[in-house]
C-alpha cells in the first residue's frame, strides 16, 4: 500500500518549543525525515537536532551541511527561528544592539538558512515556508525590530518565490494570537472564529503549504489570525 506522505526531510529553525516543536512534531508523523535547528535542546526527542544560531553564517552553513549528510536530502526548509516580544523600553531607548540582535535572527537567520539550502532544494523541486506574525501588518506600540523584522520577511517570502522559482516555491505564513498559556474567555470570544489560536493551527497550514496540493502557491503571506486583523474595532 502506497504511503500517503513520501520518506522527505525537513529541517525546523526554532524547532525545540512552541509552534516550531508542533510543526517538527507534526512533520514526523505525517513521515518526514526532521531535523531541528536551535539554541535550546527541544524536550521531546526522536529527532535530529542541531545547535545553531541562525543569524551566525559559518554556523548555518555547517548545520545545513549537517542535515544533508545525514538525510541525504533536503526536501523542506521552515523559517520559524526568531525572537519575540516588545523592545526593552520606548523607541528612543531602543538600543541598536537589541535592534541588530533581532532582525540578525529574525530576518537574516531566514537569508542565511535559505541560501545555504536553496542548492539542495532545487535538486527536489523542494518549498520553503517562512513564518512572520501579525505584527508585519499591525502593530502595537514599542515593537519596532520586531515588526521590521517580520514586516521584511514577508518582503523576503517574495522575493525569493521570484528567485528560487520553478524550482523551489516560497510562501509565509503569518500568525495571529497563538496561546501559551491560559487565556481568559472574553480572549477567546474576541476573535471572529471564537477561540485563541493553537500551535497546531499553524502546524497544519505549514504542512499544506509544503505538499503537492499547495503546488500553485508561491510568494504569498498567509494571516492565520482566526479573522482578527479583518476585524473593525473601537474602543
Amino acid at each position: 500500500m502506497p504511503r500517503e506522505y513520501p520518506q522527505k526531510a525537513a529541517l525546523v529553525t526554532g524547532g525545540a518549543q512552541g509552534i516550531g516543536a508542533d510543526i517538527a512534531r507534526l512533520l514526523s508523523r505525517r513521515g518526514y525525515k526532521v531535523a531541528i535547528a536551535d539554541v535550546k535542546s527541544p524536550a521531546e526527542g526522536g529527532r535530529l537536532f542541531i545547535r545553531c544560531d541562525i543569524s551566525k553564517e559559518a554556523a548555518v552553513r555547517a548545520c545545513v551541511r549537517r542535515v544533508v549528510k545525514h538525510f541525504g536530502r533536503l526536501d523542506a526548509l521552515v523559517n520559524n527561528g526568531g525572537i519575540s516580544g516588545p523592545n526593552n523600553g520606548p523607541v528612543e531607548k531602543l538600543a541598536l544592539r537589541e535592534w541588530n540582535r533581532r532582525i540578525g535572527v529574525n530576518l537574516t537567520g531566514a537569508f542565511l538558512m535559505t541560501k545555504h539550502a536553496a542548492p539542495h532544494l532545487r535538486r527536489v523541486r523542494g518549498a520553503i515556508v517562512n513564518i512572520a506574525s501579525t505584527r508585519a501588518v499591525q502593530s502595537e506600540p514599542d515593537t519596532e525590530a520586531y515588526a521590521a523584522a517580520k514586516g521584511g520577511l514577508v518582503a523576503l517570502t517574495h522575493a525569493l518565490a521570484m528567485s528560487l522559482g520553478p524550482q523551489v516555491r516560497v510562501n509565509c505564513v503569518s500568525p495571529g494570537w497563538i496561546a501559551h498559556t491560559a487565556v481568559k474567555k472574553r480572549d477567546h470570544e474576541q476573535h471572529p472564529v471564537g477561540r485563541v489560536g493553537r500551535d497546531r493551527d499553524i502546524a497544519e497550514f505549514v504542512l499544506f503549504l509544503l505538499s503537492d496540493a499547495a503546488g500553485f502557491a508561491s510568494g504569498q503571506n498567509y494571516i492565520v489570525d482566526g479573522g482578527m486583523t479583518k476585524k473593525m474595532i473601537y474602543v
